[in-house]
């Protein structure tokens, strides 16, 4: 977890791949530290098949209620939820819907991407990417590069 209690902290996860996330929030929004406290922006995307295997929904529900200024909660349920144009909803397409906003935090020097689950979701997020950066006329591979090098782009799949 970034260092900086002012950061942008961007998680996408999958499934059991919300593990992580859910120890990060933790500390953000739950935990008192004499060290840290979290002022930033945390959001999380959790992509599921279905609502019945959104884990830990509540708690994340309790946390944006609790901290809405500080804490952005988007779900894509692939198998009950489908965009404007009728495509399933995966963590992408729910992305997707964010775009610009999601391009603009992520030329900042304070915005740290986490991704981890199902390795199938990678290419979609770099799909949505790639034409985001080509706009301001930068290569997406090559900047994603910059960002693991700065260890701002943090990719766990499976």
């Amino acid at each position: 977890m970034p260092k900086d209690p002012n950061a942008t902290v961007i998680m996408l996860a999958t499934g059991t791949g919300i593990a992580p996330f859910r120890s990060f929030l933790w500390k953000m929004f739950f935990e008192k530290h004499d060290d840290y406290k979290f002022n930033g922006l945390a959001w999380l995307f959790l992509g599921v098949p279905t609502s019945s295997s959104l884990l830990y929904k509540e708690e994340f529900e309790k946390m944006k209620e609790k901290h809405p200024d500080n804490f952005r909660l988007d779900f894509a349920v692939s198998r009950e939820q489908t965009n404007a144009k009728g495509e399933k909803m995966y963590i992408q397409t729910r992305m997707a819907e964010y775009a610009e906003e999601l391009w603009e935090l992520l030329k900042k020097d304070n915005t740290y991407v986490y991704m981890c689950g199902l390795k199938g979701m990678e290419k979609g997020i770099d799909d949505i990417m790639v034409s985001l950066a080509a706009k301001d006329g930068i290569d997406w591979l090559d900047y994603k590069k910059q960002l693991k090098k700065a260890e701002q782009w943090n990719v766990e799949v499976y």
